[in-house]
């Protein structure tokens, strides 16, 4: 009977020890798996910066929306000037362009434009004969002028009704320029500047085409970009996630709001067919929320300001989209998580309206199933992760979703492939170790690439980086995404990178569950063997 006591208690706690070999699982993912994730970064919601081409034959496309300029009178030799960067009057009287001189464009057709203050007021002229002021606080019709431009960047601006302006001699922007101006040095005659061409967003594109050529580029990108082949390709390689971003206008599929694009929801609906294919698992990432959460492209910006926070309207509507992405897709098999939203800017999002979002979308996508994961994103910028875990943001199967890059900082500009490397070890092991511990949500590292600033980096290098990166980012206890699966740079490229031997994935993922398996079986061998002949 002691012997049989032993052999039991022996056998228990081998099985203890297996289990604690393998590490935490992720309810919902195979076996005892964590996220072995890839973005599909580019897809539904555009970043020019991925696939360039997309707004290759957009007419004017170094005009779209957000785009920065100056405008320099040819006869004064001096910049058009919103005195206090806007709110008051109009100059063109300064030698040196700063950000009074610089105004964002707000595109209405390939001629047609808006132009913007850096205090957000815009440029706007009552009629002929009028003086322009930057005292509007929205735009219309008065906000409206029409641009007339030459191969050498030199612009005539007019207003609708044909009246050109002009730099008069008393340093003022006025609507009264006698007859049609030549290109020749004239007061009506301003030499443009773009100071910035930087958003390459699902607005500019959008908007920069027009509807129906906007549609046709989309379809044919969202037809192709993605497709159940790259799904094949991601379960070979022992990929179980993909994590999706999409945009705020899906829940208003097929007609979402000017300008953006319907066909969305439907590709969406296709990647949750070919995931449950081939057993891999969805996690949707709402990118960009209306008014954007950063001012960046990927969050749809239209000129790169951030009206998320500060609009109790359009934080109701993000709610509303989470509802939809969740009474949709909360009991479809293949869903994993829901995202709420993704890098909400640590200096223009303040952690008290975020914390009150998140724990408000907690509970919506509580209203539709008890078991997805419901990831908060890290503020970006100059926040510390461990304010959400103080937040106490929600009970059950939550994450917090961290963005690990050597890049984006000055700290990395001079670092060597060898310094790149010991920080992976010295700096971010750490806090995942710490994060781990903590008493509250799993860790996601949900974006994380195989890049950095070194130059001329060796194929050995970037071996050498990611596996570093794989064997830390492997402990985080929720799991990891690259970013992201294909992209026109190749080592931003989940696909080229494995291809091509830079990215090895048995450093990883697939030697874990290879070891997680022989542990396995060794232990059942050993089970065996007491149970049965000692």
């Amino acid at each position: 009977m002691e012997i049989v006591f032993y052999k039991w208690g022996f056998l228990f706690l081998l099985c203890c020890a297996l289990i604690f070999s393998v590490g935490c699982s992720v309810e919902g993912l195979h076996g005892n798996a964590r996220v072995r994730g890839v973005n599909l970064g580019g897809w539904l919601v555009i970043e020019g910066w991925i696939k360039p081409s997309l707004f290759d034959d957009i007419p004017n496309g170094d005009m779209l929306d957000g785009t920065e300029v100056q405008l320099k009178s040819v006869t004064l030799n001096k910049y058009v000037s919103a005195e206090n960067g806007g709110g008051a009057t109009v100059a063109v009287d300064r030698d040196i362009p700063q950000s009074w001189e610089t105004f964002r464009l707000w595109r209405v057709s390939e001629s047609i434009f808006q132009f913007r203050t850096s205090g957000g007021q815009f440029l706007t002229c009552d009629g002929d004969g009028g003086t322009v002021t930057a005292t509007a606080e929205s735009a219309s019709s008065n906000e409206t002028f029409y641009l007339e431009r030459n191969n050498d960047n030199r612009v005539h601006i007019k207003l609708k009704t044909g009246t050109y302006l002009q730099a008069s001699k008393a340093n003022q922007l006025t609507a009264d320029y006698p007859g049609t101006p030549g290109w020749d040095d004239n007061a009506a005659t301003f030499e443009l500047i773009i100071v910035s061409n930087l958003l390459h967003g699902d607005y500019q594109l959008a908007n920069g085409y027009g509807h129906d050529k906007a549609e046709e580029v989309l379809k044919k990108h969202r037809n192709s970009f993605i497709t159940v082949a790259d799904f094949n390709f991601l379960y070979r390689h022992g990929i179980n996630t993909v994590r999706i971003p999409v945009g705020w206008w899906i829940a208003y599929d097929p007609k979402p709001p000017p300008p953006f694009i319907g066909g969305t929801l439907e590709a969406l609906d296709n990647a949750f067919s070919w995931a449950q294919a081939f057993s891999i698992k969805c996690i949707i990432d709402l990118h960009a929320a209306p008014g954007s959460q950063n001012g960046m492209e990927h969050s749809a910006s239209r000129d790169g300001t951030t009206g998320w926070p500060t609009s109790p309207d359009y934080i109701s509507q993000t709610l509303n989209v989470i509802d939809f992405l969740a009474s949709r897709y909360g009991k479809h098999p293949s869903l994993l998580g829901i995202e709420l939203l993704n890098e909400p800017s640590g200096a223009l999002v303040p952690l008290d309206i975020l914390v009150s979002y998140y724990k408000r979308g907690y509970e919506i996508v509580r209203k539709y199933s008890s078991t997805t994961y419901v990831i908060f994103c890290q503020r970006i910028g100059n926040a510390d992760p461990f304010e959400l875990y103080q937040a106490n943001i929600g009970e059950q199967n939550t994450v917090v979703d961290l963005h690990y890059y050597n890049l984006f900082d000055n700290f990395f500009v001079n670092m060597s492939s060898l310094d790149n490397i010991q920080y992976i070890y010295k700096s971010r092991q750490p806090q995942l170790q710490a994060l781990n511990s903590a008493n509250g949500p799993l860790v996601f590292i949900g974006e994380w690439v195989n890049e950095w600033d070194v130059t001329g980096g060796s194929q050995t290098d970037y071996q050498d980086f990611g596996r570093a990166q794989l064997e830390v980012y492997n402990a985080a206890s929720f799991g990891w995404a690259y970013w992201t699966l294909k992209n026109d740079r190749k080592h931003w490229d989940f696909e080229w990178n494995v291809r091509n031997n830079y990215l090895q994935l048995q450093s990883g993922c697939s030697s874990f569950r290879q070891i997680s398996n022989i542990v396995l079986l060794l232990g059942l061998a050993c089970s065996y063997y007491i149970l049965y002949y000692v």
